[in-house]
């Protein structure tokens, strides 16, 4: 059965079977398929059409209303620890010497790090050099946002001077090659560290420090899944992040 709400709300935009094609990034006879024989698209695909269409998804594929049958594990997910205090920081470390072409790092300060790895800069430097392309983005210590996580951890003032210990034990990074810094003012509910497909994710829970919160280590294996989840977050807080200059 055609999509009619579909047909209408392309044609009230001007968008043909190729446009829309485009901006979903799929084949414009998948478009083809949803208009006409009222195909469904995959939920991530569907999320991104809609947006584009200014649409609510719902509306356009009211079959996403159903609930999907839960799964016992996802398959992205790799191990589960109930909190960072369990993971050796060779966890870490290991994580971004594996990494190829891309390390994301995006935490409010993480001085443990540099702490039990002091080598931390070494290796981010030489994977860069090795062609992999370093984002680092760390809290700002004079956000209101920081502060209050600080607050409500119980740290008080605590955090800000851990952001400024952090920001000083990277600050020499800013300016090498294939490296970014930045510091955000982002409210986080994880801390992200990622290299290639696999990544970290720490949990930040309300009252509690990052070391006794959960980690979960995921893998990507395919497209619209958890890893993707979080690499748009880490996208979207780096985009309104700040530079941070180099030691002059």
């Amino acid at each position: 059965m055609p999509n009619e709400r579909l047909r209408a709300v392309m044609a009230a935009g001007g968008w043909t079977h190729a446009s829309l094609a485009e901006a979903s990034e799929v084949d414009p006879k998948s478009v083809e398929r949803w208009v006409n024989l009222g195909r469904t698209p995959r939920r991530a695909t569907a999320l991104k059409a809609a947006e584009t269409l200014g649409e609510d998804v719902h509306a356009l594929w009211p079959a996403l209303r159903q609930a999907r049958a839960a799964r016992a594990v996802s398959p992205e997910l790799v191990a589960l620890y109930d909190q960072r205090a369990d993971l050796p920081v060779s966890v870490f470390v290991d994580l971004l010497a594996e990494a190829r072409e891309r390390i994301d790092v995006l935490v409010y300060a993480a001085v443990f790090l540099h702490e039990a790895y002091p080598r931390l800069n070494d290796l981010l430097k030489e994977r860069a050099e090795a062609g992999c392309a370093v984002r680092i983005a760390l809290g700002d210590a004079e956000s209101p946002n920081v502060q209050q996580r600080g607050t409500e951890e119980k740290f008080g003032h605590g955090i800000e001077s851990r952001c400024r210990l952090a920001l000083m034990h990277y600050r020499p990074l800013a300016g090498v090659p294939n490296i970014e810094l930045r510091t955000h003012g982002a409210t986080l509910y994880n801390s992200i560290y990622r290299a290639d497909d696999q990544a970290l994710v720490n949990a930040h829970v309300w009252g509690v420090n990052a070391y006794g919160a959960p980690v979960w280590q995921l893998r990507r294996s395919g497209r619209g899944g958890m890893f993707d989840t979080y690499a748009e977050s880490f996208d979207a807080v780096w985009q309104t992040a700040s530079p941070v200059e180099g030691v002059s």
